[in-house]
């Protein structure tokens, strides 16, 4: 695939460069909590400004439904991208052309506003396509920077790659070389962790890497799925009833390693009762929210030797503060096998990488944050990507 340094050689100043970008950002009101995707997207957007580019990005925010949507606004991100780029980003409406100056970058209102986005139907997203070329020309460029949505096929992502010369941004470059590090012939020993409420939403990435790891370590809401399998009470916890069959197949394999004890509260919330016991003594009418410490430990253990971990999904409910100290000691174990053992450490993003920012940790610590958890996953289980496919053409 043609890279953006592919771009800048070729020369872009005062050029149009059309940029899908991945902005999705968790908002409170109009403040934003985490600011991590605009901070990765800033790299591409700057090499193309500084080099005469005039900028164009797309993104979305949320799933606007039925159109225009005043909650789903794109402005507190126009915002935010102009702090760290230096300079005013204007956020243009749907359908007006941008006057744009050399090395200028302008953001497009919510890509998602207009239905034919996300369209299953092929000439739908093709017809909205089209329209987003002309808001650039076509002369213009298009650079594919948003990799947490190269696995949709989408208007911005996937049918523009088919109208405008197409190049991979240095996100999407350094995130498909990361993950083809864990898909190809990793240094082992090589370790999982998996986090997240459901085995059904990682069933696929499950079956797909047990065969490849040494150890696949599993904590969240899903475990109690995978104790449940082996005879335990898991009292009001998370459940999948018909994922059990399932789960007791996977823990054939002998590679899954399950908590050993539980912080569990007598309801979900933040001032719940809590106290943590050992997995045989979960007591009906109380849940478990996070892994004990004593899972912490043995989790470490694994980690403290590995030479290749992927972490997707936190080990409990990490935003209430009695339940975050299992994805705390966690994510700290990947940070000191990476700088103690030299470990290759990624975090598959979405909350795990939320959880590193919203617990302090150093994101230096590790040595990728991804910035697409559901991407990621299914790059993991094999699947073609098509906002990936469609670069390589």
């Amino acid at each position: 695939m043609k890279t953006l340094e592919d771009l800048v050689a070729e020369g872009v100043s005062g050029r149009a460069v059309l940029v899908r970008s991945d902005l999705n950002v968790p908002l409170d009101g109009e403040t934003i909590t985490d600011d991590g995707r605009i901070r990765a997207s800033v790299p591409t957007l700057s090499t193309l400004a500084d080099a005469g580019a005039r900028v164009l990005v797309t993104a979305h925010l949320g799933r606007p439904k039925g159109g225009a949507d005043p909650k789903y606004s794109l402005a507190p991100v126009a915002k935010r991208l102009g702090e760290l780029l230096g300079k005013e980003v204007p956020l243009v409406p749907h359908g007006r052309r941008p006057e744009l100056a050399d090395g200028q970058v302008a953001l497009l209102e919510n890509i998602r506003f207009d239905p034919r986005e996300t369209s299953k139907d092929d000439d739908q997203r093709a017809e909205f396509a089209r329209e987003l070329v002309d808001l650039v020309g076509a002369d213009a460029a298009f650079v594919s920077d948003g990799f947490g949505v190269v696995h949709r096929k989408q208007a911005s992502v996937y049918d523009v790659a088919q109208d405008l010369p197409a190049y991979a941004g240095g996100l999407v470059l350094s995130e498909v070389e990361v993950l083809q590090k864990l898909t190809g012939d990793p240094e082992r020993p090589y370790a999982v962790v998996l986090g997240g409420s459901k085995v059904s939403d990682k069933l696929a990435v499950i079956e797909a890497l047990l065969p490849k790891v040494d150890s696949l370590l599993v904590g969240g809401g899903m475990c109690f799925t995978f104790l449940a399998a082996q005879g335990y009470g898991v009292g009001s916890s998370l459940l999948e009833q018909d994922q059990i069959d399932t789960s007791r197949k996977l823990l054939e394999s002998g590679k899954i390693v399950l908590p050993t004890d539980v912080v569990v509260a007598d309801r979900f919330a933040a001032d719940a009762s809590t106290k943590t016991v050992p997995i045989d003594a979960i007591e009906d009418g109380w849940m478990g929210l996070d892994i004990g410490p004593e899972s912490v430990r043995e989790f470490a253990s694994v980690l403290t030797g590995a030479k290749t971990v992927f972490w997707n999904g936190p080990m409990g409910v990490f935003e209430m503060a009695p339940f975050a100290e299992g994805t705390r000691g966690v994510a700290q174990a990947i940070v000191d096998a990476t700088a103690d053992s030299g470990a290759f450490s990624v975090v598959g993003g979405g909350d795990s990488a939320a959880a590193v920012r919203a617990l302090g940790l150093p994101e230096d610590g590790f040595s990728h944050i991804s910035t697409g958890g559901g991407a990621s996953l299914e790059f993991l289980e094999g699947k073609s990507l098509p906002g990936v496919a469609v670069l390589e053409r």
